[in-house]
């Protein structure tokens, strides 16, 4: 189970990276376009919010299997293994509800914006695409997520580490 949720976070991670990268070069040229004169590249602004979008899900999921998440362990630091490994678990459990949240919201917008036909201003592609992606990425984080939670109480039920943690434990 493990190895197929690494798969599919990483290949998530990798396809918003893909994105990222476009997204990347294309604000660039048109940075360059009109510092130029030759204008910039008409609904990059369109491309820009839907693809960050899409990005910052296909994140999440890599993210949250490795325990990247920024923390502020000044006071857990100095509990007991134990003890931080329910911490941990409370809060993989805290993430997962906050995940669902966000993803049965991009749900329901993407079928609004689906019933309304509503599209860019500017390229004029359907609401709903980004919508589409963002939600897609955003159930393999819930996935993730679940995963995670599930793990996370195991280790703090047995008392040792089975998934990597923000520190690079094993």
């Amino acid at each position: 189970m493990h190895r197929t949720i690494q798969t599919l976070a990483r290949l998530t991670a990798l396809l918003g990276g893909l994105v990222l990268l476009v997204i990347i070069i294309m604000t660039t040229l048109s940075v360059a376009g009109r510092s130029l004169g030759l204008g910039e590249i008409t609904g990059n602004y369109e491309i820009l919010e839907a693809g960050i979008a899409f990005a910052i899900f296909s994140f999440l999921p890599i993210t949250q299997l490795y325990g990247a998440h920024a923390t502020v362990d000044i006071f857990t630091s100095a509990l007991p293994g134990r003890t931080n490994r329910w911490i941990a678990a409370f809060w993989e459990i805290v993430l997962l509800l906050v995940i669902l949240l966000i993803v049965w919201r991009l749900y329901e917008g993407t079928l609004s914006h689906y019933k309304r036909g509503g599209t860019t201003v500017f390229l004029q592609f359907p609401l709903w695409w980004p919508y589409t992606a963002s939600c897609v990425a955003g159930v393999v984080a819930s996935i993730t997520a679940l995963y995670c939670a599930v793990m996370r109480i195991r280790e703090a039920v047995g008392d040792r580490n089975i998934l990597p943690s923000e520190h690079g434990e094993h």
